[in-house]
């Protein structure tokens, strides 16, 4: 299994939720779509915003059903999406929609599949702790990100009242790598089109961590990453509220689920394929991580689903297995 950095960090608390089961407590909301007689392999590969909470779901699936391996993998959504799409995968983690042309791609390969919701996300703008800057509007981070933007200090950016000491701080810009769902998904919110973003950023590519280092030793320094990431930081760094033209909403769970976190709040998905869930062992890993959304997403720092969100995927997955 390969294994990111969050996802090792979690592993204490699963080896504590996994002990805690086999001294009679009980380490899941609901544990009956699991059997210890299955048997078989499942490999899932993608996005690094979804790859820690699979490894989660796998590692506290194969607790309960030793003859099942659940491989996870990470290459990014897009990367992903081009083994799933060539059938190479069960499954693909994505933290986007899959694109016009991954859909054909799969329909060429003759690959069904449905977008599973797994958990959800509040895509999270960081700052260094000691930044005076409590909220950004969208348009002062379209002004920030956006294609062609040549604002390089903190005074410089529109109607935003920072001190006068702060406001000649150069700013320096994270951000992930166009492979990744993220990338994808924060220009779309933000900047009005998949893909469009000043040229002069630094890429972290697939690292996450890397923006969350980089916003932490430098006072002027500016990211967003995963809430997953920035719930790890602590108080390390400081996420920035977002008004979405409904007035500021910080990055937390009852935002995101209420909706008012906009435009950055979003879902997390693992896409399956109608092949894969012909497996039995498929369909009780994929039924294992949506009924346990809430301690999966606990234990990695995830926004778990909301009842009417269980109910909705686990018909997604009957339905895909042709149940």
């Amino acid at each position: 299994m390969t294994r990111t950095r969050g996802a090792a960090i979690a592993a204490t608390t699963i080896a504590g939720a996994l002990l805690l089961a086999a001294c009679g407590g009980s380490s899941s909301s609901d544990s009956s779509s699991a059997s210890s007689d299955l048997t078989g392999s499942i490999l899932i590969d993608g996005s690094s915003t979804v790859g820690p909470a699979t490894e989660i779901a796998a590692e506290l699936f194969m607790a309960q059903n030793p003859g099942v391996a659940v491989t996870v993998a990470v290459s990014g959504t897009s990367g992903g999406f081009e083994k799933f799409c060539l059938g190479e995968t069960d499954g693909n983690d994505a933290s986007r929609l899959i694109k016009e042309e991954e859909i054909i791609k799969c329909d060429e390969a003759g690959i069904t599949y449905d977008n599973i919701t797994v958990a959800n996300d509040a895509l999270t703008v960081l700052v260094n702790a000691a930044a005076p800057v409590e909220c950004l509007t969208v348009a002062q981070l379209n002004a920030i990100w956006g294609d062609g933007s040549t604002i390089s200090t903190w005074g410089e950016i529109p109607d935003l009242d920072v001190p006068a000491d702060f406001a000649s701080t150069p700013l320096a810009l994270y951000g992930p790598g166009t492979d990744s769902g993220t990338f994808d998904f924060f220009t779309e919110a933000i900047n009005g089109e998949e893909g469009s973003i000043r040229i002069d950023y630094t890429s972290i590519g697939e690292d996450d961590n890397a923006a969350v280092t980089a916003v932490t030793g430098d006072v002027g320094a500016m990211g967003y990453v995963p809430f997953s990431f920035y719930q790890e930081a602590g108080d390390a760094v400081k996420g920035i509220a977002v008004d979405g033209g409904n007035g500021c909403a910080e990055p937390t769970a009852e935002n995101v689920q209420d909706g008012s976190y906009s435009p950055l709040g979003r879902a997390l998905y693992v896409y399956a394929s109608g092949t894969a869930l012909q497996k039995p062992e498929t369909v009780a890993f994929f039924d294992f991580y949506i009924n346990n959304s809430a301690q999966i997403a606990e234990i990695g720092g995830y926004i778990g689903l909301t009842p009417a969100q269980v109910t909705e995927q686990l018909a997604k997955v009957a339905s895909l297995a042709g149940q």
